[in-house]
């Protein structure tokens, strides 16, 4: 790739780092679908024009992309052309004309009440043993049903992020902005026995202020956080085999069938728009059909 090429990805680089914000995954994938863009391409920056974004999308999908990728490649591709435009790389926005494939959108599976209900009543008997990890683990899933938090929001808490007599614990979300979720009693209590009997016999002297720590005292990772929910499950008899983010699905879902509005859900689950929460109307929706199905004479 030309070094002028290779100067504006990664000046593009900077630019979702440290002015979006995005995450490293996110930067990541974006980066990745420019450079397939302009090594597609072929030819120097200036060019790039809607037909070769066309051909490009083509060439993804003729290679197996599904249409949910494409449509997020397609975004990815917008943002950078918007971008390049900004900066004067680019004469024109190509991207602003190009039109996406519609990802199809599947319903999330989530827990039922009673299912969840059950994991967090054996999770909270593993914690009555006191033991460190025991304690952790509990107040880990009591936390992640009772906010609907990402599992990476989970992982970048501190102590003080959390506030026991309010019950509620603040939260950097995506593209930094920060929000502030309520909590109940059981996430209250679990979290209050892990700060007093549980993180200190974990915590080293050069332990991070993290609110969860490893094994070995560090900040605790995602991918543990995915471990021990695919465990916890596991107990559950009948229970979809999900991760933290089925968590998230649940606790939403839980919160518009017991009568909260879409807008406050919103809120705390710190989506960017109502579109992508609507999409838990759907699950409930779904669930009264069934409901019908089953108990009305003539469904």
């Amino acid at each position: 790739m030309p070094e002028r090429i290779r100067q504006v990805i990664a000046e593009y680089e900077r630019h979702l780092n440290f002015e979006r914000g995005l995450s490293p995954h996110t930067v990541r994938a974006y980066t990745g679908d420019t450079v397939s863009l302009l090594g597609f391409m072929g030819r120097p920056l200036a060019e790039l024009e809607l037909s070769v974004l066309r051909a490009w999308l083509a060439a993804q999908r003729a290679g197996g992309a599904s249409r949910t990728t494409l449509a997020r490649r397609s975004a990815a591709i917008r943002t950078f052309t918007a971008w390049a435009h900004r900066r004067g790389h680019l004469p024109t926005d190509p991207g602003a004309r190009l039109v996406a494939p519609r990802p199809h959108r599947k319903l999330p599976a989530v827990l039922r009440q009673d299912q969840a209900a059950e994991l967090l009543h054996a999770s909270a008997s593993g914690a009555a043993e006191r033991d460190a990890i025991a304690l952790r683990d509990h107040a880990l899933l009591e936390l992640l049903y009772a906010t609907g938090i990402r599992v990476s929001e989970l992982c970048g808490l501190d102590v003080p992020d959390v506030d026991l007599d309010r019950r509620v614990v603040r939260v950097l979300g995506k593209g930094g902005k920060e929000r502030t979720v309520p909590f109940g009693v059981p996430a209250q209590r679990a979290v209050r026995d892990w700060l007093a009997d549980g993180r200190p016999a974990l915590a080293r002297p050069d332990s991070p202020p993290s609110l969860l720590l490893g094994a070995r005292g560090a900040r605790f990772q995602p991918a543990s956080v995915r471990r021990i929910v695919h465990d916890a499950l596991g107990a559950v008899p009948d229970a979809p085999d999900m991760g933290p983010h089925g968590f998230r699905h649940s606790a939403a879902t839980h919160l518009l069938d017991g009568g909260a509005d879409l807008r406050s859900v919103q809120e705390l689950l710190g989506h960017a728009t109502l579109a992508t929460t609507q999409l838990y109307t759907h699950v409930t929706v779904e669930r009264l059909k069934a409901i019908h199905d089953r108990a009305h004479p003539r469904s």
